[in-house]
């Protein structure tokens, strides 16, 4: 017996309304582009928003990202509070720079106090384009769906050579236990090669995630201490 042909669904095609969807986002990129031109090479931080400053989470945060920022980089989060904040705040108290890419919700999310340069972003996609551009490291911290949509986010580009072979560092072993596990577990049935679980590091320990990136970022891409530029005072440069 012959089955009877599929009728498919059909629903609203807006040439319009893709066109001028796309005309936003080249907008988001260009405008990111612009403004994150000059914060030089950065670690990028991961982690939730919901932890509260009296933390051990936010402290540990505090801490590694200050311990980041004496290496030289900027360190550049989500912008938001909890341990972005914490991320922030650690660069600003160790004296580095400290960028934000904060997110435009419906409840909205407001920039923490430790930024020197921030963007607001209104789509989440261009906001992990613009934090993974300008990384040379990455950084998981505990966090929530986000955090973990993130971490893959930048563990799949480097997995497929999309992006160059990077650090990830992955804070928080008791936290991050379950998750672990079950990436074990897809090592077991293989859908990941067992290769792919050298492609970050698990630890508590600062001095270790610190020496990693020493190592890992900053002489296989050659950077170098910038040199000190005198600013032009009658071109009201300042530094």
């Amino acid at each position: 017996m012959k089955e009877a042909e599929i009728i498919f669904l059909d629903g609203p095609h807006s040439r319009w309304k893709e066109f001028k969807f796309a005309i936003k986002t080249v907008f988001e990129l260009i405008k990111g582009f612009r403004a994150l031109h000059f914060i030089g090479p950065c670690v990028t931080v991961f982690g939730s928003a919901r932890f509260a400053e009296s933390h051990p989470y936010y402290e540990a945060t505090r801490n590694l990202s200050a311990a980041i920022s004496r290496l030289g980089f900027t360190i550049i989060t989500g912008g938001g509070p909890g341990l972005m904040e914490a991320a922030n705040r650690g660069a600003k108290e160790a004296g580095g720079r400290s960028v934000g890419c904060n997110i435009l919700l419906p409840a909205e999310q407001k920039s923490n106090p430790y930024l020197d340069k921030w963007i607001n972003i209104k789509y989440f996609f261009v906001r992990k384009v613009l934090l993974v551009k300008y990384s040379y490291a990455f950084v998981v911290m505990p966090g929530g769906y986000g955090t973990l949509d993130e971490y893959f986010e930048a563990l799949t580009l480097i997995q497929t050579h999309k992006i160059k072979d990077f650090p990830i560092i992955i804070f928080g072993k008791e936290y991050h236990k379950d998750l672990l596990e079950h990436m074990d577990q897809m090592k077991k049935d293989k859908t990941i090669d067992p290769l792919d679980a050298h492609l970050f590091l698990v630890t508590d320990d600062i001095n270790e995630a610190v020496e990693l990136i020493r190592e890992k970022s900053i002489v296989p891409f050659g950077l170098r201490p910038k040199p000190s530029v005198k600013p032009f005072k009658f071109l009201f440069e300042t530094r």
